[in-house]
């Protein structure tokens, strides 16, 4: 690949941690046992996780919403984890939301669940945000 994917170096280190979890638990856990494990493989391999980084949704200056994804690493990819049979639009759409309302830019999403591993990397570039007042995240 010619081109050099948004924090790329993060995406593929957590896919790679993905896969090893996945390999060596296999499915059948509940969706907090994967996350835990992402977790301690992640730090383990140098990595700055946030469990439970809170998001807030704002309306006309109001906070209107509050959600917490699962886990943030490095404070640049938000990772959600799922363990279900397939993904469906309605956990993409969960993703592209928290990406909507946070100046974070790229999202993992993670079935442990199914019986082939199954991850989308979704994207939304700040410029994509004009309804965020763009700063620096906590």
């Amino acid at each position: 690949m010619s081109e050099k994917l948004l924090h790329g170096d993060v995406t593929d280190a957590v896919i790679q941690a993905y896969y090893d979890i996945y390999n060596g638990l296999g499915v059948g856990f509940l969706e907090r046992v994967y996350e835990q494990a992402i977790l301690v493989l992640l730090q383990k391999r140098g990595f700055r996780i946030e469990k439970h980084y809170p998001i807030k949704v704002h309306f006309e200056g109001v906070v209107v919403g509050e959600y917490f994804a699962d886990l943030l690493v490095d404070r640049r990819v938000i990772i959600e984890n799922k363990a279900v049979d397939a993904l469906a639009p309605t956990h993409e759409a969960q993703l592209l939301n928290y990406l909507k309302a946070t100046p974070i830019e790229v999202g993992l999403l993670l079935n442990f669940g199914g019986e082939k591993p199954e991850f989308k990397r979704k994207i939304l570039t700040n410029d994509r945000k004009p309804h965020l007042r763009i700063r620096s995240h906590p």
